[in-house]
């Protein structure tokens, strides 16, 4: 398993467009990936599942994968959010 950390910077949070985009790549990978905010979490690979945490601006969340092609799926789901301007 491997996972990272992140802090919401856009101003609106995550919303719609975010969660499409995350969660249209991450239907590519194999691996189970996974996001946490506070004590919830959802697979990252559903759009509602990403929308009903509603992470606001600010919020810290983590980012965990496990499976056969986590490195390569956790790099994406980076690659994504900080090329968005989501998170850092």
């Amino acid at each position: 398993m491997v996972e990272k950390q992140y802090r919401v910077i856009d101003d609106t949070g995550l919303h719609a467009r975010h969660a499409a985009l995350i969660a249209k790549a991450a239907a590519a990978f194999q691996s189970d990936i996974r996001i946490q905010y506070q004590d919830n979490q959802a697979n990252l690979k559903s759009i509602m599942g990403v929308l009903s945490l509603g992470l606001p601006n600010g919020a810290d969340f983590k980012i965990s994968v496990s499976g056969t092609d986590e490195q390569e799926a956790l790099q994406e789901m980076d690659n994504i959010i900080t090329k968005e301007g989501l998170a850092v």
